[in-house]
């Protein structure tokens, strides 16, 4: 069945966009993901990526011609499908815009029957915003609700990270005029507050999806058709459900590669890390990703002696490479020693614990280490989902989905790690609303641009759009702007001055296109980064915003006019 190409929207400001240059032809295949066409605004020019494979059957805007937000401007199809309607779209007059409210609402006397499949951040936000939209939902959950971010992820790991932080605070106490003596980490208190922090959001959680009418059955579901599930608990029960729509949300699980003694006890994924019946003395962590780096900064706080062995030629590879060093700095003054460009090849039982083969650029080498934690990834659960029944496609274990979180099969949706290219807890639940209002009636497209990352190490790391690399890599003249946290008061009053702000801007229009940030609460600070690369801010605008004082904020504002040469609190450059 053909699909519209429809003008995107930019930013909050765009009404229109100008057709600058096709990329395919007519007759062309095209291939979701790869670029369609670039459109114009006033501001920018940006590449616009197919939304689904087939050919592109007409383009019903030329190059050159402006049209509103949301006007078709092609068909992707089948060859040689017929389509009808115009074969150019010629607007006569200004586009009307529905009122915000509008996507507020369900679709009135349409009470459709939604299963969702996982009560992950991605699913019951999926549910929740069904109900909302007026839908009647059943929830299918096998584990505990909230999936593996709330139970044994995103939210114990932060506990054990703020621990961390305190307790190396505490370290640091005479700095800040206070005497402490006999301050240890009681483990097993840790770990009943942790436990006790996910019992009451599970049960925040559970309390939001019954007051919002969504019935939860706990078992495994599977499909029977695309409009049928069988949900079977774990005491033998069945119950089928039918729906009018699906959604898909079973996120995923730690990936283990297959190397050699990966399986003796004491080699364990994150979720066993969360479960520590101690301290461990020491050990190695596969894999200098955000896992690795998170589980790194608990660990050596709490006095482990760790070994990172990552194969790339950096940790957090994905992360500007100015930021990533600072933190490596950071992780290495702690004691933590790093192998980057080096492979695990193995691990063996020895008498005082474990012992890692590493090659290494240098050679051959071995790492002695109580335990051996490998956070290497993970991968999308969807074995078990019999998608096949369902007419669902699969790419390498991964449910395929367009920008609105359509699978291959209409009426059924896919959400989170199981289908997105973004692997965050935000992103499941952005994509969860997508994916249900969707369902019910409206026209929603997932956008990714904006997706901030935020790494809870110490100091915290957090990036959105364009790190120096990237946009060099696309011929996008830049120019930067940095500022030290070590010249911002708060930072100094905190006593915590290692980072820095650092801003990839637009040469031409001041358009700033990525923000990166490591230091004292960065994850927080990002959110402004990522409503002005949504609004299409100019370091101008930031730059002009009054920030309050003192504030780590405020480094967001100097680091905009350092772009410009013009930082207030930091020595002009010659």
């Amino acid at each position: 069945m053909s699909q519209q190409v429809l003008m995107p929207k930019l930013g909050l400001t765009m009404t229109e966009g100008n057709v600058a240059e096709w990329r395919k032809n007519v007759g062309d295949p095209v291939r979701k993901g790869e670029v369609l066409l670039v459109v114009a605004t006033d501001k920018l020019t940006f590449e616009v990526e197919a939304q689904e494979d087939g050919v592109l059957l007409r383009i019903l805007v030329p190059a050159g011609r402006s049209v509103p937000v949301s006007a078709p401007i092609a068909v992707i199809g089948a060859r040689g499908e017929a389509i009808d309607g115009p074969r150019e779209n010629v607007p006569q007059a200004e586009p009307s815009r529905a009122p915000a409210e509008s996507a507020l609402k369900g679709v009135a006397g349409a009470e459709k029957r939604v299963s969702v499949i996982g009560g992950g951040p991605g699913g019951y936000v999926a549910a929740i915003r069904a109900a909302q939209l007026g839908a009647k939902v059943t929830l299918v959950e096998k584990g505990p609700i909230g999936g593996t971010c709330l139970n044994v992820g995103c939210i114990p790991t932060k506990v054990l990270l703020h621990t961390a932080e305190v307790y190396s605070e505490i370290g640091h106490a005479k700095d800040l005029g206070i005497s402490v003596t006999g301050a240890s980490v009681d483990w097993n208190a840790l770990m009943m507050r942790k436990n006790a922090a996910v019992q009451t959001l599970t049960g925040g959680v559970a309390t939001l999806l019954r007051s919002n009418g969504v019935r939860v059955l706990a078992g495994e579901a599977s499909f029977v058709s695309s409009g049928e599930i069988v949900v079977r608990s774990a005491n033998g029960g069945e119950e089928k459900v039918e729906h009018d729509a699906a959604i898909i949300a079973t996120g995923s699980e730690a990936f283990v590669p297959p190397v050699p003694g990966f399986d003796l006890p004491g080699v364990i994924t994150s979720t066993e890390a969360l479960s520590l019946s101690r301290i461990p003395k020491s050990m190695t962590l596969v894999g200098g990703g955000v896992i690795g780096v998170e589980f790194a900064s608990i660990f050596a706080s709490f006095g482990t002696s760790l070994t990172i062995v990552e194969m790339l030629p950096e940790i957090l590879p994905n992360i500007d490479e100015e930021i990533t060093g600072i933190l490596k700095a950071t992780l290495l003054q702690r004691g933590v020693r790093i192998h980057t460009s080096s492979k695990v090849t193995g691990v063996r039982q020895a008498e005082k614990g474990l012992v890692v083969a590493v090659d290494t650029p240098d050679g051959r080498m071995e790492i002695e280490a109580e335990c051996v934690l490998v956070c290497v990834g993970r991968k999308p659960n969807t074995s078990g989902l019999a998608l096949d029944r369902a007419g669902v496609s699969v790419e390498r274990g991964r449910i395929v989905t367009d920008g609105r979180m359509r699978t291959s099969q209409p009426g059924i949706y896919a959400v989170g790690d199981c289908a997105s290219p973004i692997m965050l807890a935000h992103v499941a639940s952005r994509e969860g609303e997508v994916a249900a209002e969707n369902i019910m009636g409206h026209d929603v497209v997932m956008d990714y641009r904006t997706t901030p990352s935020a790494i809870y190490t110490s100091p915290e790391v957090a990036s959105v759009g364009l790190t120096e690399r990237q946009a060099g890599e696309k011929g996008i003249a830049v120019r930067v702007g940095r500022f030290p946290l070590a010249a911002n008061a708060k930072s100094m009053i905190a006593n915590d001055v290692s980072g820095i702000v650092k801003y990839v801007v637009d040469e031409k229009y001041g358009e700033i296109l990525g923000l990166h940030i490591v230091g004292p609460r960065a994850t927080d600070l990002i959110v402004e980064g990522a409503l002005a690369i949504r609004l299409e801010a100019t370091v101008d605008e930031i730059a002009t915003t009054i920030h309050a004082h003192p504030t780590i904020g405020e480094a967001l504002a100097e680091a905009a006019l350092a772009s410009r040469n013009e930082a207030i609190h930091m020595p002009k450059k010659q």
